[in-house]
């Protein structure tokens, strides 16, 4: 039985349900590219899908629009895989559980998707409007991959099949604000070798930092919370002063752009190194985080339990190095804008921490509204690291979009939220990547604005889509595209 038949809108929760139940991580994302598709040819909607696995799809305007300006709708088709420990979904396979509670869908153990999910679930309603109740123009819908990953998907899209210059993103989290400009960003991939050797005369320990709240890079970043990565290198540097260490295993983050929140650490230390001595830092450094973090994360907390002995550990220089790495990075907000109070101007997360055989890598998540402080911190990161033997490598570099001061789009649905909601939408800017940078910069003279329903928690397996906001939304965009004549 469908979780939420019956839920209103109901055009939308039934398309949001189908979307939820094929598996659409990012990266693997042939199953709900191929969904789309067939959704095309069932309604006789022409349609492109291209090698990326992008799907356009057209549709006419309806009656009395059709020689209006074509609008594109758009929004990704993939979604971050996070889970609790205790879950036994495989991304790879596996839908969603999906779950309401007090007026809100949540999805049991793990991300829900929202992000991106509820655009694509708008668009397919719009597009499956055979009555022509919901007044359009001419409509490409333009559903992209791997978003996520590093804004891929619009990265490769060929965009001179579109002809449209009117721009919808529905790919934000709060009701009541229109986002028109977003920062620009790049992952930069940190890669520093190490060494290993065996070693017999030590105990393994095994160090868990956790009960960070985490959350997106961009979005949350300006909170200042912990990012578990960070704190674990505050972590064995301090017991490295009390009993030397090395490291056997380290490992916290899934995703660059997701706020880390727990990482294990597995280190050696000497047989005849007081265990005492340990114990009592830990529990130091714990009441330590506790108070330092006890606004944005009042679950943080530092465990330490022996394990059994591991003869291969890393060298004693290649731990410093790895230490070394942790402590000095850069990590969190760098510059505040000075024009827009409250919005953060440059930021990088240490979103994955990975050992591999012989090597350790870093990956960040670097954002700026300004190119060449983007530039400068790479170069600031590069140069650490360069130091300590390792490189870095950029990928999924994109554009920051820039404010238009000349937006239609933008006076068109301030007035139209005004209508419907007796209230003006704020307009902001977000220190977030989104596609519309991507776009702005491939299609001349385009007209972006970007909005969506309120969600809490994305990228993290507390997500919420509210309901009730869900349903204003629709009714919101229904009535911009009616506006649009």
């Amino acid at each position: 039985m469908s979780v939420l038949e019956g839920i209103e809108p109901v055009e939308v929760f039934k398309y949001f349900e189908e979307i939820c139940g094929i598996p659409h991580g990012s990266g693997n994302i042939k199953q709900i590219s191929d969904y789309l598709v067939n959704f095309a040819k069932e309604r006789n909607l022409r349609y492109i899908q291209d090698d990326s696995g992008n799907v356009i799809i057209f549709k006419d305007g309806t009656p009395g629009y059709e020689q209006s300006e074509t609008v594109i709708i758009q929004g990704h088709m993939d979604m971050v895989c996070e889970k609790d420990n205790d879950c036994d979904i495989d991304f790879t396979k596996d839908g969603l559980r999906l779950d309401v509670a007090d007026g809100y869908v949540y999805a049991k153990g793990t991300t829900l998707g929202g992000d991106d999910g509820i655009a694509v679930a708008y668009a397919l309603a719009i597009l499956d409007n055979a009555d022509g109740s919901i007044k359009h123009p001419p409509l490409e819908v333009v559903i992209t991959v791997d978003e996520e990953i590093g804004l891929l998907g619009a990265t490769a899209l060929d965009c001179s099949v579109l002809k449209g210059k009117i721009f919808l993103n529905i790919d934000s989290e709060d009701e009541g604000i229109i986002l028109v400009s977003c920062a620009g960003g790049v992952t930069a991939e940190c890669t520093l070798p190490v060494e290993f050797e065996n070693k017999d005369d030590l105990e393994a320990y095994k160090i868990v930092v956790t009960g960070i709240a985490g959350g997106h890079s961009g979005v949350e970043i300006n909170k200042q919370g912990a990012n578990s990565n960070v704190v674990m290198g505050r972590i064995l540097a301090g017991i490295d002063k009390v009993s030397p260490l090395r490291i056997i295993d380290l490992n916290g983050g899934k995703k660059d752009n997701a706020i880390p929140r727990e990482t294990v650490a597995i280190v050696g230390v000497s047989k005849y190194s007081n265990e005492e001595d340990m114990n009592t830092y830990i529990d130091n450094i714990g009441k330590v985080l506790a108070n330092e973090y006890r606004t944005t994360d009042s679950e943080i907390s530092v465990t330490i339990d022996k394990v059994a002995p591991v003869a291969k550990v890393m060298t004693k220089e290649s731990t410093d190095k790895v230490i070394c790495a942790l402590r000095n990075l850069p990590n969190g907000v760098l510059k505040m804008n000075s024009d827009i109070e409250g919005l953060v101007q440059t930021s990088l997360n240490l979103g994955v921490l990975l050992t591999e055989e012989d090597r350790v890598r870093l990956h960040y998540s670097v954002r700026s509204s300004v190119g060449t402080e983007k530039d400068e911190l790479t170069d600031r990161i590069d140069t650490l690291i360069s130091m300590l033997g390792g490189h870095m490598e950029l990928i999924g570099a994109y554009p920051a979009w820039e404010y238009n001061p000349d937006s239609k789009l933008r006076d068109i649905m301030v007035k139209t939220h005004i209508k419907l909601f007796n209230a003006a939408p704020k307009i902001e800017a977000i220190h977030a990547g989104l596609e519309c940078g991507i776009f702005a910069g491939k299609i001349e003279g385009l007209d972006c604005v970007s909005y969506g329903p309120n969600m809490d928690d994305i990228h993290t397996s507390s997500e919420k889509l509210y309901i009730d906001s869900t349903a204003r939304y629709w009714e919101y965009t229904k009535a911009i595209l009616k506006a649009l004549k």
